[in-house]
């Protein structure tokens, strides 16, 4: 590349995008693409666009993304590392945009990003890869993750590092793979008819967005034997459980304790989440059984909103991972909700 005043590059080619912005017009856009031959009228408007000087191309051969030589234009940087870093789940852009590619999901699920490795990417300081927040559950066609370099050019051995942290992808969608969910209400009061049950509504409304079916429900008293057998039964016919009433710190609460004698192996007993503190993930025969505490019911997010997408992705929860939680676990109770695009659950 070789700088020019731009009044002496007509007939020669741009070797960069130039950027169009405009904060009265509320636009940021491409004016000029890489690779344009410049004409006698696009002087004006790039000095308009504050380009009294720019570098033009003396080397249109695009056969190589890297091509030889010690520095990496930006355009073949992101070409280079995009397809490495996209993994199932996940496409990018055909080509790049003012040296930038974006990612974006190419079905509903979980968003996966290796944060240990994204961090070395980011700490070479001349790539720029940000991402959503690992865990945060994306529609088809949601934007994810860009990655360009800083500047408009930059040595090799900066994007050969990148492709050696790249050995796997950095980036994937994990689908849901959950479609049919049971409920198992406990509690006396419920069972004798004194109160309305608001459990299996609710959880129909909540799983209803993410294509789950409530496919079987019963109510039964504070007898953990039959706890125990309807979790059984249930965790039989349904890709998941849910078990509610009777998750406090009551001495009578048979609840979690029917779940252990039916085989769900309890991961903890509730989470360092508020509301939801009592939310239990365990699961039985792969097949996850969770106690549902009355937050649920009563605060429009909870510990169960923050675990759900996991669920039904079918991802690893561990007990280290629920004991992290409680950094980022507090809810503000916002008079208009907008989770999951607000700190909760952000650890």
């Amino acid at each position: 590349m070789r700088k020019v005043p731009v009044e002496q590059a007509i007939g020669l080619v741009l070797a960069h995008d130039v950027t169009e912005i405009s904060a009265e017009r509320r636009i940021k856009r491409r004016a000029f693409r890489r690779g344009h031959v410049i004409c006698a009228e696009d002087v004006a408007r790039l000095k308009d666009l504050g380009k009294n000087e720019i570098f033009i191309d003396e080397d249109c051969d695009r056969d190589s993304a890297l091509g030889p030589g010690k520095s990496v234009h930006e355009d073949d940087a992101a070409l280079t590392v995009a397809p490495l870093a996209a993994g199932l789940g996940i496409e990018h852009d055909p080509e790049p945009s003012e040296g930038k590619i974006n990612f974006r999901a190419t079905c509903s699920g979980l968003f996966k990003v290796d944060k240990d490795r994204q961090l070395l990417i980011n700490s070479l300081a001349i790539p720029s890869f940000p991402t959503i927040p690992d865990n945060f559950p994306v529609d088809k066609g949601r934007t994810v993750a860009a990655f360009r370099i800083i500047p408009l050019t930059c040595e090799r051995k900066i994007i050969d590092r990148v492709m050696e942290i790249l050995d796997t992808p950095l980036l994937q969608v994990m689908p849901y793979r959950v479609k049919t969910a049971g409920v198992v209400v406990t509690g006396n009061e419920v069972f004798e008819g004194r109160i309305t049950d608001g459990f299996v509504p609710r959880l129909t409304y909540i799983l209803s967005p993410f294509g789950v079916r409530v496919i079987s429900s019963e109510i039964l008293p504070d007898d953990r034997e039959k706890i125990s057998a309807a979790v059984s039964r249930t965790a039989e016919a349904c890709d998941l459980v849910f078990v509610t009433g009777g998750t406090s710190v009551d001495p009578d609460d048979v609840t979690v304790g029917g779940m252990v004698d039916a085989g769900v192996k309890i991961l903890t007993k509730g989470a360092p989440i508020q509301p939801g503190n009592n939310f239990t993930i365990g699961y039985r025969a792969g097949i996850p059984v969770c106690a549902v505490p009355a937050a649920a019911i009563f605060h429009q997010t909870t510990a169960l909103d923050i675990f759900l997408p996991r669920l039904l992705a079918g991802d690893c929860i561990t007990p280290a991972e629920i004991s992290s939680m409680g950094h980022g676990g507090l809810c503000l109770q916002c008079p208009e909700c907008t989770f999951p695009i607000c700190t909760f659950g952000k650890p």
